[in-house]
Parts: structure tokens; sequence; C-alpha cells
């Protein structure tokens, strides 16, 4: 079958070969168990819906294998054959641009060189889903395929409910993500109901088909960085720069050091992730011994190198040794997914990351112990380093939150703020958004390199006649990633 029949086809009539468990891929790891009996019965059920009756019976052991191994029923059987990328619009079937354009996205969320773990359809954040399950992704293309312009499509944690009448005008896909009465959204709520298979947190832009990677945040990466500096009147030219998260947006931090003219300290627990950022040419450098960081960052600083490194390990330990070694940090942040800090977005010290996914499955109240010890230590380290003079900002990531939550020292004197501001409050806000000036994102639907310069093109002739530094920072990101 051609590519276009496959996406018009939807959910196979005949079942599909199993798919072989890709030890290579970055996976999701283990969710803790959470449902009794009766509720694993229920999330079978729920699975079992998107199927012909016929083929239940094959299906309900190899989907309750898939519950009782990885803690959800993700349907690797009816992962697609082809390569899942973003392909001009042309090569989508289909009766409506705006409906091939929306397939175009669906399938860069779940680029392997996009997704964080790709097989799972988490696009980033450790959870953030595009869909639960394999069924959901197969049938939402094949209603994208079939839709006109006078159409919606109605999505609820992704599953599709249907293709309705609407208008030119309208909407052509309505979605909605992890709707739950507030009384029954604790994260063990979440996590049971996720189980089921009957919600999903979807992020900003995952569930809603709009994440375009680092490749998209690094705009905004780039800025933040640059102001960041000049906000300490500083030049970046020999600054440091240090932070965590490799694995979804963070994973523009290097570049945007690279670009903004520092050197870059990025750490990241996952060797499979820290190895694609690097293959991907997101990151300079790999070292997993500090001393040998050390080292570098020295004769990084004294050379006055533009270089982003990548530690293979844990933050802490970087924030730590550095203070031993006086290495004197100028910018100081974190990206970790603290918004999901249970269940793979922040990681304990002291532990192997294998050892940590296991305790983290099979021992959730120890790894929530050993995260908000971390997290102690964590802000302690940052504390002597600001002591010191280095800048530390919150990149809107929950860290203040969550260490506070974990009682860290990182409260204000007056006990109702924070000790350290976000990113938004002191740098993009404003230095950026004040001034009605922000990251812009756009998407070349053709795949056409002439019309992305043109795109290019028009965006430095509007950006001419604004503030100068915005327009210098803009001009620099622009002129280094074309």
């Amino acid at each position: 079958m051609t590519f276009k029949e496959q996406i018009q086809q939807g959910i196979p009539s005949i079942l599909p070969k199993p798919r072989a468990y890709e030890s290579a891929i970055n996976h999701a790891p283990k969710r803790k168990e959470i449902l009794s009996i009766e509720e694993k019965k229920l999330a079978l059920r729920n699975a079992l819906r998107y199927f012909e009756p016929q083929h239940h019976a094959k299906l309900i052991k190899e989907f309750e294998a898939e519950l009782n191994t990885y803690g959800r029923i993700y349907m690797y059987r009816f992962r697609p054959e082809y390569k899942m990328h973003a392909r001009p619009i042309a090569d989508y079937p289909g009766k409506c641009e705006q409906a091939k354009a929306i397939m175009l996205m669906i399938q860069n969320n779940l680029d392997y060189a996009v997704a964080q773990h790709p097989h799972e359809l988490i696009t980033y954040g450790g959870n953030g889903a595009v869909f639960q399950n394999w069924a959901q992704y197969l049938l939402t293309m094949q209603y994208l395929s079939e839709m006109t312009d006078e159409q919606t499509l109605t999505i609820y944690s992704g599953h599709p409910m249907g293709l309705f009448p609407s208008h030119k005008e309208a909407p052509r896909v309505v979605v909605t993500n992890g709707m739950v009465i507030p009384n029954y959204s604790k994260p063990n709520d979440w996590e049971k109901m996720n189980a089921l298979g009957v919600s999903q947190y979807g992020q900003m832009t995952a569930g809603s088909y709009m994440y375009i990677g680092p490749q998209g945040i690094v705009h905004g990466t780039t800025i933040t960085v640059l102001n960041g500096f000049r906000k300490i009147k500083t030049n970046p030219e020999g600054g440091l720069f240090v932070t965590s998260g490799l694995g979804g947006m963070s994973g523009a931090q290097p570049k945007a050091g690279n670009i903004a003219g520092c050197i870059t300290v990025c750490a990241e627990v996952n060797p499979k992730i820290t190895h694609i950022r690097h293959s991907q040419g997101w990151i300079n450098e790999v070292i997993e011994d500090l001393d040998e960081l050390v080292k570098r960052v020295a004769l990084a600083k004294a050379n006055k190198e533009i270089v982003s490194i990548a530690y293979l390990g844990n933050v802490v330990d970087v924030w730590g040794k550095f203070d031993q070694e006086n290495i004197y940090i100028d910018l100081g942040s974190d990206q970790t997914s603290l918004h999901n800090p249970w269940a793979g977005g922040y990681y304990p010290i002291g532990i192997s990351f294998e050892d940590a996914n296991e305790m983290m499955a099979n021992n959730p109240d120890l790894f929530k112990e050993k995260v908000q010890e971390t997290l102690r230590r964590h802000t302690n380290a940052i504390n002597k380093h600001t002591a010191k003079g280095t800048y530390f900002f919150d990149y809107g990531n929950a860290f203040l939150l969550e260490a506070s939550r974990a009682g860290a020292d990182v409260m204000a004197e007056n006990g109702i703020d924070f000790r350290y501001p976000s990113y938004v409050q002191d740098i993009m806000g404003p230095m950026c958004f004040d001034y009605g000036f922000g990251p812009f994102r756009w998407v070349c639907a053709s795949g056409n390199p002439e019309d992305l310069q043109k795109t290019d093109a028009k965006y430095l002739k509007i950006i001419s006649n604004t503030f100068l530094f915005l327009t210098y920072f803009s001009y620099i990101y622009i002129l280094n990633t074309t």
C-alpha cells in the first residue's frame, strides 16, 4: 500500500503482525501500578472498543501484557510501518488543505528526531501525549483525510469523537485534553485515568499538534540567554550558563547558548537522549567525568570559547563540584520536567538512571522521598553560587514550586514570594513582551526551502522597524539558523 492508502484505511481490517520492541528507542519509563483488578478489566474494555469483536480474543492478551509490563496500553502492534516524519503537504491524502497541514504537524510531533518517547506517543515533558494509543492515531489521520472544509473533527484526550458539520471559517479540529473535575485532579487521579485510557495530559503543544521541538523553541531560548547576560551587564563571550535537561524543549538550551555566544553546560541523566542530541548537533561535546568537566570549562573560559557541553549525570553534582572548584557561573537555570516529578520528570542524585526507573515503578513512595531530598540539595548548591553573584532564574518548569514543596530554601524573606524570579517575570517580560515582542514560530508546510527563505526574508523586513536591541537578537538568531 502507498503512504496515502495507509492513511486512508485507518485501523486495518486484518490485524498487522506484532511489532518488535525496539530497545534502541528512547522509551517512556514503566508507569507505577495503580489499577485494581476490576479497573484493569475496564482499561482492557476501553482499549478493545476500537476494534471489531472478532479481534478481541487475540488483542486482549496482548493489551493485558502491555498494561502489566508498561503500566499503559499503547497498542504497539498498530504502530505504522512507514517512517514517521512531517512530509510536504502535497504528500498527504485529503479534501482540505487545513486538514493536510494538521496531519503534517501530528507526524512532526511523533518524528523520532523530535518526540521524547515516540513509540509511546509522548512528545515532551515525560508525559505530554499526542495520543494515548496507536489506534487513536490511525483513526484521527483517517478522519483528517476524509474531512472537507465544512467539517470539524472533535477530539478528547486523543480520542477522536467524530466529524461534525461546521463551516469554512470554523476550526478544522477542536481538541481538549485532561478535562478533569478539580477535586479529582491529584497526580494519582490523573495516573489512574490515563491508565484506564480515558484521559491524557497533552502539555501545551503535544496534544494540540503544535509542537515543533527544539528547532521551534530555540528562538525563545536564545532571546532568554542573550537577555539574561544583558540583564547582568555581562558579555556572553567567556560567560558560563549552567542548566539541565535535554529531553524535549530543553534540548534547545545548548544550541541557544552557542548562538548567544557563551559556554553552556547542560546536565542530562538519560544516556540515550544525551547521545541523540549530540548526534543531531544540538550539543558540541559530551562529558561523563566531573573532573574532566571542570578542566574543560576552565579551558573554555580561558579561551573565551563558544561551546556547549552535555554532562551525562545529575546536575546537582555539577552545581556542587563547580562550587568546590570555584568555577564561576554567570547564568543558572533548570529545564527538567518538574511538572511531572514522580514519573520521570526529575531524577534523584546518587542512583543510576536504570535503578531510578525501577524504583519509580515499584517503590514510588521511596522515589518521591529521594526526589525531594535531591531538590533540597539542588537548591542548597544553587544558593551557594548565587551568594557569589550567579544570576539564577526559574524557566517555567515548576522548579521553585516543587523545591518549596520539598522544604528547600527557596522562599524570600516575606515567606510568600520565591527568592528567585521566573524568566518571564525578569527577562522575557520587561525586555521583550512589554514591548510587544517575543519569539516567533512558523511552519513551512510546502517543505520547499525557497518558501522558507521567503518567510525568513519577510520576518527580517518586519522586525527591522522595531527596537534596535530586539532586532539585533533576532537577526543573530535568523542568520545562525538559516
